[in-house]
Parts: C-alpha cells; sequence; structure tokens
C-alpha cells in the first residue's frame, strides 16, 4: 500500500467514526479517488461499480455535467444565505417543480437539511396541527414494526423499538404504538391489527406514518399497495392523519414516480429526501396539503417550531432542479423496469441456496435475505475483490443502483452478490 494512502486509512481507522460502527473493532473501510458514472475509483487504483447509489440517492450516477454546471453556476451567485426573513429563485422553483409533482393535496413546502430532520418537521405539523384543534393530547404515532425513519431522536421513536437499530434508546425517546408489518404476517391480520390499535388509543394518536410499499434500513421489507389504500381509507374515516416517508422510495425507486401513487392515494404530510439532489448534496423537504397548514397558521401557536441554518440552501436547490428536471427528461421509467427485470432473472437462483431465506425484488431495489447475520468484516473486502460496491447489513445483501447502470454492469452485480452468499461463512 502507498505511504500516503496508508497514512491516510490509518487515521481514519483511530479518528474516524462511520455510521453504525466500533471503533474498537472498525470495520474495513476504503479510500475513495474518485467516481464517475456507476465506478467508483479507489485511492489504489481498483475500480468498483457500485451497486449502492450511495444510499439510495445517486441516481443518475456520480459527476454528472448537467449537474456539476448547475452546482457551478450557482457558487457564482451565492453558496447560502439564510432562509429567515430572505428568500431566492432556487427555492422557489424547486417548491413549484415539488408541489407540480406531488399530489394536488399537497400544497406547501418546508425545506430541511435530511431525510431525518423531513421526518421530525413532518411529526412537530401533526402535533401542532392538533393542538390548533384544541386536541393537544394527540402527540402519538401509530406505524407498523420493522419501521425506520431516521436516526434523530423523534425520527428514531418512530422505528421498530425492539428489532431496530435505537433498542438503547427505546426507554429515552417517545413511545409510540407499532401494528405487525404487512411484510411479515398475512396483510388481513397487520391491518387489523392497525385499525385495533387506532380504535383503542385514538384520542392520543396524531398520525400514522408509513414507508409506503417500501421498509428500508428497518429489513427492506415490501408489502402491497392495496395495504395502503386500506390505510388511507382508515385514515378518512376516523379523521387521522396519514404521514407518508418517501425518503428512499421517492423520485422513481420503486418503479413510480412516489410509491403511494401506485395505491392511488395522497398523504396529508409527505417526507422526501435522499435522490432530490442526485447525490449531491443534503436537502429533504416535508410537503403538507392546505388543511394543514391553515389549521396550524390559524392556531394559539401559529408558527411551525422549526428552522434549520441551512434551510433551503441555494446551492442545493439549484442542484435538485437540474436533477429533477434531468430525471424527468430521461426515460427513468423504463430504466428501473430493465433493472427490476433483470434483478428478477439474474438472482433467482440464489432461492436455491441454503443460506438464503428469501429474494425479493422491486424497481431498482433487489434484496437476498439470508438466515443469519453476515460478517461485515468479511464480506465488505470481499465485495471489493470481486469488482463490486455492496453494502450489506444484518442478514441482507442488496442493491439499489443509480438508473444509469448498463446491463453488464448490473450483471458484475448480481454475479458477486451469488457467489458472497453462495460462499459466505
Amino acid at each position: 500500500m502507498d505511504d500516503c494512502i496508508k497514512t491516510l486509512a490509518d487515521f481514519d481507522r483511530t479518528h474516524i467514526w462511520h455510521p453504525y460502527t466500533s471503533l474498537s473493532q472498525p470495520s474495513p473501510t476504503f479510500l475513495v479517488k474518485s467516481a464517475n458514472g456507476v465506478t467508483l475509483t479507489l485511492a489504489d487504483g481498483r475500480e468498483l461499480i457500485d451497486g449502492m447509489s450511495s444510499w439510495w440517492a445517486a441516481i443518475h450516477g456520480y459527476n454528472h455535467p448537467e449537474l456539476n454546471e448547475a452546482a457551478t453556476k450557482q457558487l457564482a451567485d451565492m453558496s447560502h444565505v439564510m432562509f429567515g426573513g430572505l428568500t431566492h429563485q432556487p427555492a422557489i422553483d424547486l417548491a413549484k417543480t415539488l408541489i407540480n409533482l406531488t399530489h394536488p393535496n399537497l400544497q406547501h413546502v418546508f425545506f430541511v437539511d435530511s431525510g431525518s430532520v423531513s421526518v421530525e418537521v413532518a411529526i412537530k405539523m401533526a402535533i401542532q396541527y392538533w393542538a390548533a384543534k384544541k386536541q393537544p393530547k394527540k402527540q402519538r404515532l401509530l406505524t407498523i414494526k420493522n419501521a425506520y425513519h431516521g436516526d434523530t431522536f423523534g425520527a428514531m421513536a418512530a422505528c421498530d423499538p425492539k428489532s431496530g437499530m435505537h433498542f438503547l434508546f427505546k426507554d429515552l425517546v417517545a413511545k409510540h404504538f407499532f401494528a405487525e408489518s404487512p411484510a411479515c404476517v398475512p396483510e388481513s391480520e397487520a391491518f387489523k391489527d392497525l385499525e385495533n390499535l387506532l380504535k383503542q388509543n385514538q384520542p392520543t394518536i396524531a398520525a400514522i406514518i408509513l414507508e409506503p410499499l417500501v421498509q428500508g434500513a428497518g429489513g427492506m421489507q415490501f408489502y402491497s399497495a392495496d395495504y395502503l389504500k386500506k390505510v388511507r381509507a382508515l385514515c378518512d374515516k376516523t379523521g387521522t392523519l396519514l404521514i407518508l416517508d418517501e425518503i428512499a422510495t421517492g423520485f422513481g425507486r420503486t418503479g413510480s414516480l412516489f410509491a403511494y401513487e401506485q395505491a392511488e392515494v395522497a398523504p396529508d404530510i409527505l417526507c422526501l429526501g435522499k435522490a432530490l439532489t442526485g447525490g449531491y448534496i443534503s436537502l429533504a423537504a416535508t410537503l403538507c396539503s392546505e388543511t394543514i397548514a391553515t389549521t396550524i397558521g390559524n392556531g394559539e401557536h401559529p408558527t411551525l417550531v422549526h428552522g434549520p441554518t441551512f434551510m433551503a440552501n441555494p446551492l442545493a436547490c439549484a442542484i435538485a432542479n437540474a436533477s429533477l428536471k434531468l430525471l424527468l427528461e430521461s426515460p427513468w421509467q423504463q430504466r428501473v423496469k430493465q433493472i427490476e427485470q433483470q434483478l428478477k432473472t439474474e438472482l433467482k437462483s440464489c432461492r436455491e441456496l441454503a443460506t438464503v431465506k428469501n429474494v425479493r425484488v422491486k424497481g431498482a431495489i433487489g434484496v437476498i435475505e439470508l438466515h443469519k447475520p453476515i460478517d461485515i468484516h468479511w464480506v465488505q473486502p470481499r465485495f471489493v475483490e470481486l469488482g463490486v460496491w455492496i453494502r450489506p447489513f444484518s442478514n441482507l445483501v442488496y442493491v439499489m443502483p443509480s438508473y444509469i447502470i448498463e446491463g453488464g454492469d448490473l450483471s458484475r452485480l448480481t454475479a458477486a452478490m451469488t457467489e458472497v452468499v453462495s460462499e459466505r461463512p
């Protein structure tokens, strides 16, 4: 290893905490020099086909000339300006686009820094809505098991308290209600459980919050549009707010622009993030209905109590505008459909392996679920040896590639997945 690379790697290993890792037993890390298209080039010259699109975000691949141009052009004007008392065209243009792309019910946009904070704002909106309606006891959420909504305290309170990653904080975070997941038990049973919990606790429930159709980091589980449609009908019947977290599923990942479209429903509050800027820079948004906004605005406390320093960052908004334009002008539906079909075909054989519990594919998401957790200290270097970047967690080996990936590169990912789960120790 080159001395310079070794020095950097040693410092990183000793001093820098990476997501969900231990400094006493650090997971392997690999120094990236550059990224282009779907290829990551390591500092030692090795090239890896990226199967993660940087955690769902880099849907156009890396180093895209149109997004680079948007960033460069915006830098010449301003990289940032506070959003308190000031506004700017990149934010206004982005808000117009998001309102036009989402359901007509969603007419108001609150910009934030990250997906977790988008969920925090959604929770605040729901609680402030009920406070404005003189029902201040409605401060709890109803969701389903295997949920994941982020790592900040409000968001992680809505994550599965037992099987989720935040069980250490279970006595500190807010207590919410968790019904059975429709991905893990019959959907009729799961819905009945949700319905009963709502009936028993409706005086304290501010909203139902769900990841539509795909549960992400809580287990990469999928469920049907029919279940989501029933939940929307239940919310309408009982006067309950519905928050949909499309941070992971938004902007085409499941085959429709937003996953909720497959159920032909609309949320009262919508969380967006990740792919919003094409993976260039952190930005998220929380959208809500006219009813939510006007009710809060006419309440005893009419101000939405949130205000991030980097809210509606002009550089991020400009890149998001370019990214959405690029997406909408591309054949993204065809690309996602082709990725889905190829994943189904090439991962099918893994179902026969003794180590494999299940294989599932939806849109540009391919998941191999194993019977036992996989050793990240072994599997990560092994994937790098095979020339791909895939980041498993727990008992899941999965990919969510950029939409621009070619068939040959996708085959390298699926071949590596098959080989690893076949030979895992």
